[in-house]
């Protein structure tokens, strides 16, 4: 739970931090050349980071099924915060790409390692997702609601050497937990979890890696992927640009910091940003909303099949990206309301494919597995931000959440085909 929450708390601290670059700095230095800094360059600049962040979850769960949770957590946590020690000491843009690079790289391990811990150690396995889901959806709501609060007082390179302490000091807890790993796989079989299957040895070879592969997309978890896909087209497209859909669509107007504090308390970065921007403030809470939707999915996914959450759910989010535009342009109650939706449905489909995967997986191959579900929703699922800039280039906010819409509606019928493939437990 620390872990996510450090994880998401960093992925979207990041954006913020971007604005500020591009009002401080000219150029990107690289010695033989240098680059305009524009949205265009620090875009590609932090898409480095944010690749790695979806790339490096398949090498994660080849690995974690060899060496474990613990020990790639542990790594995780200190990696993220050595790279915003790095961040916070930057002297140039050239630097601050070399630590988001690194912050991609640590955080790409996260999601294999922390859900293989849940599906082979906890028993209730839909109650562990969703506590977990929970402390995501914390770093993603309250992180860049305190950075932004930080950086009304503080330089940013400040702001990051404060955000780099707590992952920190979570590596060094989790380096004195004590637990076990398989304890839910031998509750389950009796083994004691020291049985010679996959469990303890994961992949080994290339070849291995490739059979193994194989085997798991000839079943139902080649379904369980497309969902996956299909749910992070929809994340990413709809959370990359719902703040600028927010404040400039939809006209939220943004409020002077003067008017809310004394002048004695605006130095530094609130001097270059005397407005507070409050449609960031509304994302973070429609972001923290989903907390109640993650508790709500994972506690369903221990009472109802996956694959029912996984229709109703996604069906849910077509109907809300249908009616957002529409319920939004009817004031500030109706916006707060249909965000309010929107977060709570788009996080509470998470529990659901996370435990679908447990359940069309072998536990010996749960990291392998988790892995492709992160290449699915991160990597795959990072051209869904993409998409949504082109269509709103070449067309209409109306037009991005109709294609929204559409990804929602493909997932949902995915869902039916598993419901229907997969027998009735008896």
């Amino acid at each position: 739970m620390l872990a996510h929450g450090m994880v998401h708390t960093y992925e979207l601290s990041i954006p913020i931090f971007v604005a500020i670059w591009l009002r401080e700095y000219a150029i990107i230095d690289l010695g033989l050349s240098a680059i305009p800094v524009t949205a265009a360059s620090l875009g590609v600049m932090t898409g480095l980071g944010f690749a790695l962040f979806g790339l490096g979850a398949l090498p994660g769960g080849i690995l974690v099924d060899r060496v474990g949770s613990k020990r790639l957590i542990v790594g995780c946590l200190a990696g993220m915060s050595g790279s915003f020690f790095l961040l916070a000491a930057a002297p140039n843009l050239v630097v601050v790409a070399l630590a988001l690079v690194l912050w991609g790289a640590a955080a790409s391990v996260y999601h294999p390692a922390g859900l293989r811990l849940i599906s082979t150690g906890v028993e209730e396995r839909g109650t562990g997702f969703a506590y977990h889901g929970i402390a995501g959806n914390l770093g993603i709501g309250f992180g860049p609601f305190l950075t932004a609060l930080l950086l009304l007082f503080f330089d940013w390179h400040v702001v990051a050497g404060v955000l780099a302490i707590p992952a920190l000091a979570a590596a060094v807890f989790a380096t004195r937990a004590d637990f076990e790993e398989q304890a839910a796989v031998a509750a389950a079989d009796g083994s004691g979890g020291s049985g010679d299957d996959k469990s303890s040895t994961g992949v080994s070879s290339f070849s291995e890696f490739v059979t193994e592969s194989k085997a798991l997309f000839a079943g139902g978890f080649a379904l369980v992927f497309a969902v996956v896909m299909f749910s992070g087209l929809y994340y990413r497209g709809v959370t990359t640009f719902l703040p600028d859909l927010i404040g400039n669509v939809i006209g939220i107007e943004p409020i002077p910091i003067a008017a809310l504090l004394p002048a004695s308390l605006l130095p530094g970065s609130a001097a270059a940003a005397p407005t507070l921007e409050v449609e960031l403030y509304v994302y973070a809470g429609l972001l923290t909303i989903g907390v109640l939707g993650q508790y709500v999915g994972g506690k369903l996914t221990d009472r109802i099949r996956t694959e029912r959450g996984i229709v109703v759910g996604f069906a849910a989010l077509a109907v809300v990206a249908l009616a957002f535009l529409p319920v939004a342009s009817l004031g500030i109650v109706p916006l707060l309301a249909i965000c309010a939706l929107l977060g709570f449905f788009l996080f509470m489909v998470q529990p659901f494919y996370q435990a679908t995967v447990a359940e069309y997986t072998p536990a010996g191959l749960r990291g392998l597995s988790y892995g492709f579900t992160y290449l699915g929703v991160f990597g795959v699922g990072a051209l869904g931000g993409a998409i949504a800039g082109f269509v709103l280039t070449v067309a209409t906010p109306t037009t991005l959440f109709f294609v929204l819409a559409g990804f929602a509606a493909v997932a949902s019928l995915l869902g039916v085909t598993l419901l229907r493939k997969r027998p009735a437990p008896a």
